[in-house]
């Protein structure tokens, strides 16, 4: 069933299910399936360098996290200024860091706030219903409803999408 107001869908990305085993064996479940997911098609940090982004709206690990909640609420990365955002990058390559790092901050911030501050860093963290935070936490929710929809999808090459446009 497609997602309802957005481009949606599914295919095969080849080596997708090894990755998905990787994800779950650091800890992670489906809500960190779909996060990573709607990011890059490989579940992978390949994408630019920071998202192109640096301060506290640059972005590491494979759910693309922002500095500035890394700094918040990850016990290894405490008492570090926006300055320091360079220090995110061992998300990059600790998968483990990476899916209790994206952890610790849903628990900190809870449900609702830390889809806003993902998605839209201290301006979510501060509005968190706008249109494009809801759309964006209604994507997470719809894959991850496909990925619990049967077991396979734990393990296979499929991965599902959603077009989320950037904000």
């Amino acid at each position: 069933m497609p997602f309802s107001g957005a481009d949606s869908g599914m295919y095969t990305v080849s080596g997708l299910g090894s990755r998905k085993q990787a994800v779950r064996n650091a800890g992670g479940g489906t809500l960190d399936l779909a996060i990573a997911m709607l990011h890059t098609s490989k579940m992978d940090t390949s994408y630019a360098y920071a998202g192109n982004k640096f301060g506290d709206a640059a972005n590491f690990g494979i759910f693309m996290q922002n500095w500035h909640m890394i700094r918040q609420t990850a016990p290894q990365f405490s008492g570090q200024t926006s300055s320091q955002w360079n220090n995110g990058a061992a998300l990059n390559w600790n998968l483990e860091l990476d899916v209790a790092t994206r952890k610790n901050a849903y628990k900190y911030y809870g449900r609702d706030k830390w889809f806003a501050g993902h998605r839209d860093g201290e301006t979510g963290l501060n509005d968190p219903d706008t249109d494009d935070i809801n759309l964006y936490k209604a994507a997470i929710s719809w894959i991850e409803e496909q990925i619990s929809s049967n077991s396979k999808y734990l393990s296979d090459d499929t991965r599902f999408w959603v077009h989320v446009p950037a904000s």
